[in-house]
């Protein structure tokens, strides 16, 4: 079994679509990123690829990079599952962490969860997610940023014990 942990954390602005875990929440601001700024798939990637060893998401995806702009974080996911894959693992389960003071995260949960388990293809019984704000302390607390932690189990596949 491999863990792995990931992080981000943006900066919100106005006019910015907001996505977490690739599911559009209506709100007037969004988060500042070189890609769509998907704060909990960027956490997720870089805990998939942490876990099997594989660096993380600025390593394939640099925001420096003008091709990876704009980019939709499901596509930094789907290349961080086919690296662990390929390395002989799959996703045994997530949980997750959004922190944000607004907008509640609570009534978008479901749908949440059911996106990240339809990217990884696992159970939604296997995606956890709680939401966090941060009682009006630091730059989540005062509305100026959103960020993201997420913790994932990884077990070695039959075909990576052969390898």
């Amino acid at each position: 079994m491999r863990i792995g942990i990931g992080y981000d954390l943006h900066r919100m602005r106005d006019g910015i679509p907001l996505r977490i875990g690739a599911v559009a929440i209506p709100f007037p601001r969004g988060p500042e990123g070189h890609s769509d700024g998907d704060v909990l798939l960027h956490a997720l990637a870089d805990a998939l690829l942490g876990a099997a060893g594989l660096g993380d998401i600025g390593d394939a995806f640099p925001d420096t990079d003008p091709k990876t702009a704009g980019m939709d974080s499901q596509r930094i996911v789907e290349d961080a599952l086919r690296q662990v894959v390929d390395r002989g693992f799959e996703v045994e389960n997530v949980d997750a962490i959004v922190h944000a003071e607004v907008p509640k995260i609570k009534p978008y949960r479901d749908a949440i969860r059911s996106s990240i388990a339809g990217l990884l293809g696992v159970d939604v019984e296997r995606v956890g997610l709680k939401a966090k704000t941060g009682e009006g302390i630091g730059e989540v607390g005062r509305g100026e940023a959103i960020a993201a932690e997420v913790a994932v189990l990884l077990t070695e596949t039959l075909r990576g014990k052969a390898t």
